[in-house]
């Protein structure tokens, strides 16, 4: 589907080609007939923003949001397993379901990358990839909240993903997700404070490969080791002709 293409793109690292590519996006969104009108209006303010506004200031945004704040860290396993020996074999699975469909992801980048996982998503047929996103649904719900708190445009990604998503977010791992540190990338006090908080779970268990992205968080750890702030850009690469992009 074009429009979780779209929602990947403006989840990556602000480039001049992004905002090239604006034009395009605002096209491909305005088509999409599954969106709610808040999320359309966000969206909107979002697109806007990139057509307009300087491209070092919109870099520092993301940086800000998405490399230095950690509860709104794009890789999803973060949100999951922070950094213990679950999430590496949680990778593993989740690449080889990625190869099973005839995708190589680029070295430089993780598996569960939120842009990488929904470009993915844009190859398959759309019922597939309403059910597929409907994995790690609850953390995509708590990252919108967290980003509709700070009046990030933003938070349109993720209410659109909600509403293009087979399964409904569950109310208790939000409020789990919610209720763990949040502090701002300025406050250093808060931050340290949240390296050395325990692990918080919730569910009888936590599943591996694909369907592990949401029944278990552990949070208040450092990220696995290699997890750093970077420049991100769409990492897929095609390894089969066809799809659904």
């Amino acid at each position: 589907m074009n429009t979780f293409k779209a929602l990947s793109a403006l989840l990556t690292y602000p480039t001049q080609a992004l905002k090239d590519g604006m034009p395009e996006i605002e096209s491909i969104l305005r088509s999409c007939g599954n969106l709610p009108a808040g999320a359309r209006e966000q969206l909107n303010l979002l697109t806007t923003s990139f057509a307009n506004d300087n491209l070092y200031d919109l870099q520092e945004a993301y940086t800000d949001l998405f490399d230095r704040t950690r509860s709104l860290s794009l890789h999803l396993f973060e949100h999951v397993h922070g950094e213990s020996r679950d999430r590496g074999q949680a990778m593993v699975d989740l690449q080889n379901h990625y190869a099973e469909h005839g995708v190589e992801i680029d070295a430089n980048e993780l598996p569960d990358f939120l842009p990488l996982f929904l470009e993915f998503l844009s190859l398959l047929p759309p019922t597939e990839a309403s059910t597929l996103l409907g994995k790690p649904i609850s953390i995509i719900t708590a990252l919108g909240e967290r980003l509709r708190k700070r009046q990030s445009p933003y938070q349109g990604v993720f209410q659109a993903l909600v509403a293009l998503s087979s399964a409904m977010p569950l109310k208790e791992e939000v409020s789990a997700l919610l209720a763990l540190p949040d502090a701002s990338p300025d406050d250093l006090a808060a931050l340290d404070a949240a390296w050395e908080d325990e692990p918080v779970e919730f569910g009888p268990n936590a599943l591996s490969c694909k369907d592990d992205l949401v029944t278990k968080v552990r949070a208040g750890r450092r990220p696995a080791p290699g997890v750093k702030a970077q420049s991100h850009k769409p990492v897929i690469q095609y390894s089969t002709g066809g799809g659904h992009a």
